[in-house]
């Protein structure tokens, strides 16, 4: 089963954030945003940023094996494959600018697993892949949200916000797939 999955929203938010405790700087989110000038302002990395965003980078890497499971289950059909494996895009995406910024800030990123602890047996459908691919994109939406108002440079929650917008649209196309309201409220937690 997922990381975040087996996790309540704040539970998968704190644990993105660092086991350590510790937050993500304004470095690594300039850095994150692709601001190198931004990050040299606001001063050299710390080793908890490394931490914290090969943390997020390790949930996107299992995210990718995650839409990899499903595209591999032959259990969906071809138009929801194609936008699962355009999902799985988008994390790799993430996985690469994360990948980056941790060697950026003189880290070494971390690899995917060899092998992920998925409920496989439970995929019976597409209804349990999506559903499955719906719990893993809810804990992302609600880790970085958890993200975005740590920044007192609004140019840096940007950084962090764009990557949990995206998470909210998969969250909210894959619960309107499986018949279920795409919004379910109006605040997200």
């Amino acid at each position: 089963m997922s990381f975040f999955a087996m996790q309540s929203p704040r539970a998968a938010r704190r644990a993105f954030l660092g086991k350590s405790g510790l937050l993500l700087s304004g470095t690594a989110v300039a850095l994150l945003a692709g601001r190198e000038a931004l990050a040299g302002q606001a001063g050299a990395a710390q080793a908890g940023d490394v931490k914290i965003l090969n943390a997020a980078l390790a949930a996107e890497l299992e995210a990718v094996a995650a839409y990899q499971v499903g595209a591999e289950s032959g259990l969906l059909q071809k138009p929801v494959l194609a936008l699962a494996l355009e999902f799985q895009g988008h994390h790799k995406a993430h996985a690469g600018v994360l990948a980056s910024t941790v060697e950026k800030l003189g880290g070494r990123p971390v690899a995917a697993k060899a092998k992920y602890d998925f409920p496989s047996a439970g995929l019976k459908t597409q209804a349990d892949v999506l559903r499955f691919a719906a719990s893993l994109e809810k804990g992302a939406v609600s880790a970085y949200l958890g993200a975005v108002p740590l920044f007192s440079n609004r140019d840096l929650s940007k950084a962090a916000a764009s990557i949990l917008g995206d998470e909210a649209m998969h969250w909210a196309v894959l619960r309107h797939a499986v018949g279920e309201a795409p919004v379910p409220a109006a605040f997200v937690s």
